[in-house]
């Protein structure tokens, strides 16, 4: 309980700051102020129910109808501050999702922990941060509003109905039981708490199972959108391999654990169900019949009747605000233990423990050194040991080897990603670019997939077009302008044709360190040697470092850096 409270807290305190963190705080208290207003508006209802129906019983019309144009103004008041206090609740709703969604956004991104929190490199993954990112943020803030606001209304609004039913059972409940006489003085208040607390014991007990089937069925319907997104994004693939059926497998497989999930939380809901519906239904109803005997024995009018038993609805409403919230609050628990889980985990992603990060680093020479270095996975198996290398401006380096020998993992070391291994680098001044293989496009366009990660509004289009053209692309630029945003231009892109986009953020952002992951691997070789050769041309000073599986002939004069292949001795020797 302790641990949740500390968890909602946590997040409800990074909704609420930042910039102008006293415009929601103002909200808030205005909501607040609204509840208490509608509370005084409800306060004055309960003095017209006594009135009303003492003028019935009266058969005092002219009573009755003014009174009827009363319950007309306050009802009307009451609609009035219901709504305003709706339309704040949403605006404030909209400024504290924006600002966790942020806080969220920049814990994700910040020291790139979206990408050491990958399955398999880190102790603490994070499943569906996406999810986590867009729903669970939204939700977070609206059960925050709706439970707190409301909490903090049902205090107040007990204190002041409880007050009120206090001055009317001013009575005494007399009976005998067991050859006892009873006397029970204002057995309408402690009737009240009896009847809450013990409808409370019965809900918790019953619905205790939900904030973890909650957590789980978060979790098995991110897994599933996640499933369908891998469809899409991957339409050709499975399109060509004839795929449905694995796919479709794959899917039902997704689906079918949501539905299992949901076996068990409609069944629990069910069983909650049982006690909290009828007790809903007869909370309203069952007060007149505890002031019966009130009446009856001539204590109260028929109006006074009425009032008591509206009173003392109002009271156990209040108390029965955990009974009526039971299932919000499981959700909210679940949603805040996700939430928080995501910021706790990217502040300081956990390393996996069986691998050694012994790894020195230093920045700001002139040359890219790299002394006595040996990588390792993540799972603690030792790779083949790095030659020592030094690597100067203009150098073009062909880095070569076999399959599996580390040429991936060495250049996510040289970046500062890889953190498994020992040995040291010196990174050099500069700015260093890493194309991969299969390079990231955006369905924002083409000009955006060109220019990444810079904004493609900070270059001068006729410079985009003229690197476009001298890599092949002028067929896929469209008539209009390359900033407008264009799906369209990025369809059917083949593997050679992304290659190419990536090819031409290093001609329009000129870095001093290229570094080429395979990344013309999808080019044949007059297309590899022409792109090559423009880098070459272009870039004269830059330090080329190129992974690929032939000799990059178009970069000659190169150096070679060949890692071992032999991984069958390296391994037993380690």
């Amino acid at each position: 309980m302790l641990d949740t409270l500390g968890r909602i807290w946590r997040l409800t305190r990074l909704a609420a700051s930042g910039p102008r963190a006293w415009v929601g705080l103002a909200m808030a208290a205005i909501v607040l102020a609204l509840i208490f207003v509608e509370l005084y508006v409800d306060v004055q209802m309960i003095a017209w129910t006594k009135r009303f129906y003492d003028a019935l019983e009266a058969m005092d019309a002219a009573t009755a109808l003014r009174e009827l144009g009363v319950f007309g103004a306050l009802t009307g008041a009451s609609a009035g501050i219901n709504l305003a206090q709706i339309y704040l609740r949403k605006l404030l709703r909209l400024r504290w999702r924006t600002r966790l969604t942020g806080a969220a956004l920049d814990s994700w991104t910040k020291g790139q922990a979206y990408w050491h929190l990958r399955p398999g490199l880190s102790l603490h993954g994070i499943d569906n941060p996406d999810q986590r990112i867009s729903q669970d943020c939204d939700r977070f803030v609206e059960l925050l509003l709706l439970e707190t606001l409301d909490l903090l209304g049902k205090i107040v609004g007990l204190v002041t109905y409880l007050g009120i039913l206090w001055g009317l059972s001013n009575f005494v409940l007399q009976f005998s039981a067991f050859g006892l006489d009873i006397a029970i003085p204002r057995y309408m208040v402690w009737l009240a708490f009896l009847y809450v607390a013990l409808a409370s014991l019965v809900t918790h007990g019953l619905g205790r199972p939900l904030k973890s089937i909650y957590f789980r069925q978060e979790r098995r319907e991110a897994d599933f959108r996640h499933a369908l997104v891998q469809v899409r994004d991957n339409a050709t693939e499975i399109a060509q391999s004839g795929g449905e059926t694995a796919e479709r497998r794959r899917l039902n497989h997704r689906f079918g654990a949501i539905q299992t999930n949901w076996h068990r939380l409609i069944g629990r809901e069910f069983v909650l169900g049982l006690f909290t519906q009828p007790y809903w239904q007869t909370i309203l109803r069952v007060p007149l019949f505890f002031a019966l005997p009130a009446y009856f024995a001539g204590s109260v009018t028929f109006g006074g009747l009425m009032q008591l038993s509206g009173t003392f609805s109002r009271v156990t409403t209040s108390l029965s605000w955990f009974i009526f919230s039971y299932k919000d609050l499981a959700e909210f628990a679940a949603v805040a233990h996700r939430l928080d889980e995501l910021f706790s985990i990217t502040r300081d992603p956990a390393p996996m423990p069986a691998a050694p990060r012994a790894i020195t680093r230093s920045h700001g020479g002139a040359a890219l050194r790299v002394r006595d270095l040996r990588l390792a996975t993540p799972q603690g198996r030792w790779l083949a040991p790095v030659p020592d290398r030094e690597v100067r401006p203009g150098d073009r380096i062909w880095i070569s080897g076999g399959s599996g020998a580390g040429k991936t993992t060495l250049l996510a070391a040289l970046s500062g990603l890889w953190r498994y291994g020992s040995g040291r680098i010196d990174l050099p001044e500069g700015r260093m670019m890493v194309l991969p293989q299969r390079p990231h496009v955006f369905a924002e366009g083409l000009a955006a997939a060109a220019c990444y990660p810079e904004d493609p509004r900070d270059i001068p289009e006729s410079r985009l077009r003229e690197v476009l053209t001298r890599l092949g692309l002028s067929h896929r630029m469209p008539d209009g302008p390359l900033t407008d945003r264009d799906p369209a231009a990025l369809e059917g892109l083949s593997l050679g044709e992304r290659q190419r986009l990536a090819l031409a953020r290093v001609l329009l952002h000129r870095p001093d360190w290229v570094v080429l992951d395979e990344a013309t691997s999808a080019l044949d070789p007059a297309a590899e040697a022409h792109v090559l050769a423009l880098l070459r041309h272009d870039l004269p000073k830059a330090a080329i470092l190129c992974v690929a599986h032939r000799d990059p002939v178009a970069l000659h004069p190169t150096g070679r850096w060949t890692l071992g292949t032999d991984l069958t001795t390296e391994r037993k020797s380690a």
